[in-house]
């Protein structure tokens, strides 16, 4: 029988099956038939060119334009240039010595194209694309063309040498021979849902008559993601139900009451409202997982403070995790001068009430970590700030009940899990996380599992606008001029500028070990497009070769400062006083200015390869200008070509400063699987057909089924389908992320 087990070598043929397994990583016949088509192309219509992206492996469906042959100028030989259309944005396709395209690439003549996009003075082009050219009466051109049968041309992630219309003969061949699979869906959630059967679902989503099998069969497999999650996580929500967190219940006379009295400001509304949430959850036994989300300067650290006091009013510890040392230092000196003498402790000058803030760092010299460890394991440090070097097994706490975690997707999973285990092994702390990158709610809905969300809207008081602009290098490298004239001009008026690259320099690339070997697959992740000549995309710009020659050319009157992640601990805080103080006009840094740096008197930011950076990340770090009285700017410097999905991203930065609007676009642009892991275990997404933003109905609706289920058969025995189908889309792996995180 030919399973969904099977292997492909056994169904395609040995070559074949390496051929898959080498490029997509598809090895069987369940990988090959959930390797679903991208979209689907009408035999009338032609793909849309415009937003492909430089360095994907795209298809398209156009028609062939114009076609010309000429010779090379700097070597023997000719070129074949066809420009294909969709009768809106055109494409390149190049061919060097092949003359005989030109005879075969009829005007008019419509087709398949698939190769690697690239851009040659400012022009999308394919470089030796493979191509399938139709006849007027719709078959291809040397074959009877069987996996075009149908109305509709499927179009399938593909990969270097292995084009979508192979793909298709390879589902073809598999279909014809597969003998089809129980369904793991019961039959009566099947009718409550009024979902298709599997095998039907997987033989229309490949071979469909119409659009409407597209959508029955789409709607059935998004329901075996949304469910296979949900079912992971009502598991996970039950399990932790065995380890109690220490209830923190808030007390009328301790140091957070002293400290809501000495506030020289109000709380926001917002602020309250969170603030209130926390308190109730600190109070209850069962483990507190909340997330605040807000905008950079929102107010997130006084709503964290006051839960970390409520929890030492209650005798209990506090510790908070940073994603850097920078930023470690930067909280750990925040929250002593927000409670002055209710953080003394044991001092001279410390209020009756007082506690102690205490950093740990792994860059503490012996003498002072020694000291720091034993405040944290004696309990004399009622709040304990640090990097990870928190969570290393030599740190203890005399009674962790809170932890409190800054920028919770700077870290990996098992160092918020190791720090989290801090509490004993049989209670579990109250856990509040804080990002000033929005999620969507139903990102937030599917990956949280039982985190409880909270969000600080209100725009932050005392902040200038913030305007962002696009300087399109490889169009206008005049603009670029302009850049560094705007930054003597904003020196001039006595102000500062940060200047961010997406890398160190140096040595780092030989530190690292050995660079990545990803395959080229057309879902435009492929980590090194090619450039602009057709060869392999350059390296990002680095801090320590921009910060040169910016002291050497268009900056060399300016007084000019380097950050980055490398330096020693002191070293990166000189630079940091020395910036705040003014002694600096221009800080040259790496991504280590993305949070926590707080200087009012910058007011521009120049971000190098503005591309090599996600939207989140762009906004983050523009709100470190304009935090004082004068207005901020952002300049996104890249070389992305007009039209391209990265193009897209910079432009859509640019327009809004709504941190909530860029979190759905940044969902919609990256590949929403990876936020199950796949980007931090390197392994394939086990999202396939759900989408966060446009299936909030299916997913509510499946963690509602799921609850039923986990409730009645925790362990899924009864229901041995369902628990196979959570194993093959969520494994062991990626649950234990989604619980983590």
């Amino acid at each position: 029988m030919t399973t969904l087990d099977a292997k492909l070598d056994r169904v395609l043929g040995a070559k074949t099956a390496k051929a898959l397994d080498s490029a997509l990583g598809l090895s069987t016949v369940g990988d090959l038939l959930r390797h679903y088509p991208r979209r689907y192309a009408e035999r009338g219509e032609l793909t849309a060119i415009a937003g492909l992206e430089i360095g994907e492996h795209a298809t398209v469906l156009a028609k062939v334009e114009r076609v010309a042959k000429r010779t090379m100028k700097s070597r023997r030989g000719t070129i074949v240039e066809a420009r294909i259309t969709d009768g809106h944005r055109s494409l390149i396709c190049t061919f060097f010595n092949q003359a005989w395209r030109e005879r075969e690439l009829v005007p008019g003549r419509r087709g398949m194209f698939a190769g690697k996009v690239t851009a040659f003075r400012g022009q999308l082009q394919l470089a030796h694309p493979e191509y399938q050219l139709f006849t007027d009466d719709g078959q291809d051109v040397g074959s009877a063309a069987e996996e075009f049968a149908g109305a509709l041309i499927p179009v399938y992630p593909a990969a270097q040498g292995l084009p979508s219309w192979s793909i298709a003969r390879c589902v073809r061949q598999v279909l014809d021979v597969w003998d089809g699979t129980d369904d793991p869906l019961p039959a009566d959630l099947r009718e409550r849902a009024g979902l298709a059967d599997l095998e039907s679902a997987l033989r229309r989503i490949h071979q469909p008559g119409d659009f409407g099998e597209v959508r029955t069969a789409q709607e059935r497999l998004k329901w075996d993601e949304a469910l296979a999650v949900q079912l992971a996580l009502a598991q996970l929500r039950g399990s932790a139900k065995t380890h109690p967190a220490p209830a923190c219940p808030r007390r009328d006379d301790g140091v957070l009451a002293a400290f809501d009295e000495r506030l020289p400001f109000e709380l926001t509304a917002g602020q309250r409202e969170v603030g209130e949430q926390i308190a109730v959850d600190l109070a209850d036994e069962h483990p507190m997982n909340r997330l605040v989300q807000g905008e950079v300067g929102s107010g997130k650290t006084i709503v964290a403070l006051r839960a970390m006091l409520q929890v030492v009013d209650s005798g209990r510890q506090a510790a908070m995790l940073a994603p850097t040392e920078v930023l470690a230092a930067q909280h750990a000196r925040s929250l002593s001068e927000l409670l002055g003498e209710l953080g003394r402790a044991g001092e001279l000058g410390g209020a009756e009430q007082a506690t102690r803030v205490t950093l740990l760092t792994g860059s503490l010299g012996a003498a002072q970590r020694k000291k720091a460890m034993l405040q944290a394991a004696s309990g004399e440090a009622g709040i304990v700030v640090g990097t990870h070097a928190l969570i290393q097994d030599r740190v203890s706490f005399a009674d962790l009940g809170l932890v409190v975690v800054d920028e919770q997707h700077r870290f990996g999973v098992e160092q918020r899990d190791a720090l989290r285990a801090r509490a004993g092994d049989d209670t579990s702390p109250h856990v509040l996380v804080m990002t000033a990158t929005p999620i969507p709610r139903t990102v937030a809905m599917t990956v949280y599992g039982d985190l409880e969300t909270s969000a600080l809207r209100e725009l932050p008081r005392g902040r200038s606008p913030i305007s962002t602009s696009v300087v399109p290098v490889a169009e206008k490298p005049a603009w670029l001029d302009r850049a560094w004239a705007r930054i003597h001009e904003e020196v001039a008026a006595g102000h500062q500028v940060y200047v961010v690259c997406p890398r160190i320099g140096d040595d780092e690339e030989n530190s690292g070990g050995k660079k990545s070997q990803k395959s080229e697959v057309d879902d435009g992740t492929e980590e090194s497009p090619p450039d602009e000549g057709g060869g392999q995309r350059r390296p990002p710009v680095a801090v320590l070769e921009v910060a040169e020659q910016l002291a050497a050319g268009p900056l060399a009157d300016l007084r000019l400062g380097v950050l980055h992640g490398r330096l020693p601990a002191d070293d990166k805080e000189a630079v940091m006083r020395a910036f705040a103080a003014g002694e600096l006009d221009v800080l040259v840094a790496t991504t280590v200015v993305e949070v926590g740096v707080d200087v009012p008197n910058a007011t521009v930011m120049v971000i190098m390869d503005a591309d090599r950076f996600g939207v989140s990340q762009l906004h983050q770090l523009r709100g470190r200008v304009g935090r004082g009285s004068a207005p901020g700017l952002c300049l996104l410097v890249t070389e992305a070509v007009a039209g391209t999905t990265t193009r897209e991203r910079m432009e859509a930065v640019a327009s809004t400063t709504d941190g909530f609007e860029l979190a759905r676009l940044d969902l919609e642009l990256r590949r929403e699987g990876d936020i199950l892991g796949a980007a931090q275990s390197g392994r394939k997404s086990g999202l396939r057909m759900l989408s966060l933003l446009r299936d909030e109905d299916v997913i509510a609706a499946a963690r509602e089924e799921a609850d039923r289920f986990v409730t009645d058969d925790p362990e899924l025995r009864r229901h041995p389908g369902l628990a196979r189908m959570v194993a093959e889309v969520v494994d062991a792996e990626r649950a234990e992320y989604l619980e983590k995180s």
